[in-house]
This record gives C-alpha cells, sequence and structure tokens, in this order.
C-alpha cells in the first residue's frame, strides 16, 4: 500500500488482489469521479463498460470518502483514494504524486483534475464542459464515444444483510427521499405526509404499506418535520443509518421510491425501482431518474428577475416545488405502481 498522507487516504478494496502479479502486468485504469453521491452514480455505468471491456485490467478508483461504498465491491477495483479538500488545492497535488509513480493505461476524469493531465497515459479522457439539454448519462458516456451506459450498483452481501436486518419481510414499502442538495428543490414535507396517507390507506394503491425515510445524518433535523407529520408505526427512519451501497439494498426491496433530486432517488432509479424524481430548482433534462421504471414531476420559478429580487428571503425555498400538487404526483405514483403490475404479470 503507498503511503498517502495529510487529505488523501487510500482503500484495498479487494485483498484476494493482493496476490502475486502474474508474468505480464494487469491493465491500469485510473477513474475519477464528482464528488456528490448522484453525481458519482452517473459515472458508474462508464466504469462498468471499462471493467467489462477489460476484464483482467486493475483499477483504482478516485472519490470522496461518503462515494467510496459504492465501489468496493465493484470487480477489478483494487484500491479507491479518498480525497478530502484541502486549501490551495493541495489535495490534489498529493494524489497526483501518489499517482505518477505509475504508467496508467486509461485515465478516465470526471472531475477535469488539471494536474492529471500530467499522469502517463496511453488513453485518456476528460469530462467535456456540462450540456444542460442532455442528461448526465449520456454526457458521461459521451466522453468514451460510447453509448449511453446504465448506472450499475455492485451490492454485496454484508449491504444486502444490512437491508434484510432493517426492513420487514413480507410488509409493501414506499421510500421517500425528502432532502435535497438545497432546500430550494424540496417538496413541503406536508404534501409527502399526504402523498403517504393516500397512498397507504385503506383505498390507497398500496394499502398498510410503511413509508421508509432515506437521508443523512446531517440532514435529520431538516426532516424532523415530516417524520413528525408521519405516525412512528407507519414509518421506518433510514436517515444516517446505512451507507450508499445499504441504502441500494434498502431501496432495491421497495415497492415505489417518491424524492427530491438527490443522491437516493438516482440509487433508486439504478436499483430497478419505480421512481419518481421532484424537480423545482434544477435542471431534470441532465438529473431527471434514469431508467424505464422512473418518471419526473418538475416545475420552474415563473417569475421575472427583478419579481424574484421582490421576494422576501423566507419565502424563496421551495418557491418552484410548492407549485407541485399532490393529486399530480399520487397519479403519477400509481401509474408508476400499476406499470410495474403489468410487468411482473408479463
Amino acid at each position: 500500500m503507498e503511503d498517502l498522507t495529510g487529505s488523501v487516504e487510500e482503500i484495498q478494496s479487494h485483498p484476494s488482489d493482493q496476490r502475486p502479479m502474474p508474468a505480464i502486468a494487469r491493465k491500469q485504469i485510473l477513474f475519477v469521479v464528482p464528488s456528490p453521491l448522484g453525481d458519482a452514480l452517473l459515472t458508474t455505468g462508464v466504469l462498468n463498460y471499462l471493467i467489462e471491456k477489460n476484464p483482467d485490467a486493475a483499477v483504482t478508483v478516485i472519490c470522496s470518502r461518503v462515494n467510496q461504498p459504492l465501489f468496493r465491491a465493484a470487480p477489478g477495483v483494487v484500491r479507491t483514494i479518498i480525497i478530502e479538500k484541502k486549501r490551495y488545492g493541495l489535495h490534489w497535488i498529493e494524489a497526483y504524486l501518489a499517482l505518477t509513480r505509475r504508467r496508467w493505461d486509461v485515465v478516465a476524469d470526471f472531475r477535469n483534475v488539471a494536474i492529471f493531465r500530467l499522469l502517463h497515459s496511453r488513453a485518456r479522457f476528460h469530462a467535456a464542459k456540462r450540456n444542460f439539454t442532455r442528461h448526465k448519462v449520456e454526457q458521461n458516456s459521451q466522453v468514451l464515444g460510447i453509448p449511453a451506459q446504465d448506472p450499475k450498483l455492485w451490492i454485496d452481501e454484508a449491504a444486502r444483510a444490512k437491508a434484510a436486518a432493517l426492513l420487514p419481510a413480507n410488509t409493501p414499502l414506499i421510500g421517500f427521499g425528502p432532502m435535497s442538495s438545497s432546500p430550494f428543490k424540496e417538496w413541503p414535507p406536508e404534501r409527502f405526509a399526504e402523498l403517504a396517507r393516500r397512498l397507504t390507506g385503506e383505498h390507497g394503491a398500496l394499502p398498510g404499506a410503511r413509508i421508509v425515510v432515506f437521508g443523512t445524518s446531517q440532514e435529520k433535523s431538516r426532516a424532523r418535520k415530516l417524520l413528525e407529520l408521519l405516525t412512528p408505526q407507519s414509518t421506518i427512519d433510514l436517515m444516517g443509518k446505512t451507507d450508499p451501497l445499504e441504502a441500494a439494498a434498502c431501496l432495491s426491496r421497495l415497492s415505489l421510491f417518491v424524492g427530491n433530486d438527490s443522491g437516493p432517488m438516482h440509487i433508486a432509479a439504478a436499483a430497478g425501482t419505480p421512481t419518481l424524481g421532484l424537480f423545482g430548482t434544477g435542471w431534470p433534462a441532465v438529473y431527471r431518474p434514469w431508467g424505464k421504471r422512473t418518471a419526473y414531476i418538475a416545475r420552474h420559478v415563473g417569475l421575472t428577475p427583478d419579481q424574484l429580487r421582490r421576494v422576501p428571503h423566507e419565502q424563496m425555498p421551495g418557491l418552484a416545488m410548492t407549485d407541485i400538487q399532490v393529486d399530480e404526483v399520487q397519479r403519477a405514483a400509481e401509474g408508476l405502481l400499476a406499470n410495474a403490475v403489468r410487468e411482473e404479470q408479463a
């Protein structure tokens, strides 16, 4: 293991890969992912493509600490390097000094780290300037000039065991993702609670279903209002109780997921769970849930810049999201559930 200090930490992902190297050295792939959870997940299809095309390669992934679990069970990933931000970009210099000791066959950099362009590599790919009209999955795949690659989840047995311990068997489950990276992108908690009552009530699409709430421990205080509006008997609070891979295992067990533009929304879609995304301030063309079992509802602030300047600051959060009505979300959710039933019966 290389001696990485300061803001850079290396993790051996697969101890089994520490066996003696064969006579012919393995191909070396460096894969650099964005920090946000959702953005990182949307690169995994490209990583899966590289792994499948190079099954004997040794892959190094550079990621943030929160994203590292996504890659721990990926075949061929022999180490991950965790980046913790440091002043003056010193974290990238430290990473470069560790990486420059090796010649790379492929460098795929989705963070566009300038100093990484100095690494010795046979093939080099860097993320292009953001396109606000194409989905991020398509943009990421285009970096390599390949067709759109669906995001990939490598869920290990440990994650599945954690999900089995957290969630009851033989009970319909609906996931809610009430948080997002900004309060401007969050649907009001009162409407999530009303949606829960409608979907799980006696005449609902999933009567008796329990609501599973996803989020980080840092977000729990912001989600407290929603948790208070839901009855404890009908709710499973998973906020801060799972890492991203454990969350993926939990999300794969759900009948439905409804959430704001967030990492859990993207993970749910990648897990194949019927997923409904809610969008206000943001770019649904770029970040809508990706997959055949997905749908989204979007609203935009219908105000001029001058009108926006006159809106009191306390009224700004969720301004566009308040235009999304419970009736519309209910219809879309029921449509996803009906489609899922038809797929199972086909």
